[in-house]
């Protein structure tokens, strides 16, 4: 049975968990953030447990902007595309205080023409947050597009140490 955890104070918004134990283990399905003009909502019955609680605290951590890695166990990737995965693991090798573009995450998984697709990967990751698609930037430096929206996206940057000029794009 899916269940869902609002993580309702955070700076920009509630973050909803949807979640389920398969196999006697919890399991993330989708992290849904909010945009502005559209906080996220749950659409499944309220739960939690230990490990979505610490879950939780270490996505609240991110939001603040504190370093926090999160196994990738805690997801079920099984709504993903075997391409999407490679992307998803790719994107997770990039470091906190760093990014990497649509094109040079294609690259490194093997399909070096497909940073469209790549992108469109990333657009539809259902764990942001847990895989940091945030750090995937366009190949002319502007930060793109992301799933809490532009603000958010160039915040979470900021609070890893990433600087912007005064046109908009990430100083390397």
């Amino acid at each position: 049975m899916m269940r869902a955890k609002v993580i309702s104070k955070t700076p920009f918004g509630p973050v909803v968990i949807i979640w389920e134990v398969l196999f006697g283990i919890p399991k993330v399905s989708r992290v849904i953030l909010s945009r502005p003009g559209a906080p996220a909502a749950a659409n499944a019955p309220q739960g939690t447990c230990a490990e979505v609680e610490a879950l939780c605290k270490s996505i609240g951590d991110i939001l603040e902007g504190r370093e926090v890695t999160i196994p990738l166990e805690i997801t079920d990737m099984n709504s993903c595309s075997a391409f999407q995965k490679k992307i998803l693991h790719a994107q997770c090798r990039t470091p906190r205080g760093q990014v990497t573009s649509y094109q040079s995450l294609a690259a490194g998984a093997g399909l070096p023409n497909g940073a469209r697709a790549a992108g469109t990967a990333l657009a539809s990751n259902p764990f942001p947050l847990i895989i940091p698609c945030h750090r995937t930037i366009r190949s002319d430096g502007f930060p793109g597009e992301y799933q809490g929206g532009p603000a958010m996206k160039r915040a979470l940057l900021e609070r890893e140490g990433i600087r912007f000029n005064r046109s908009g794009r990430v100083v390397r």
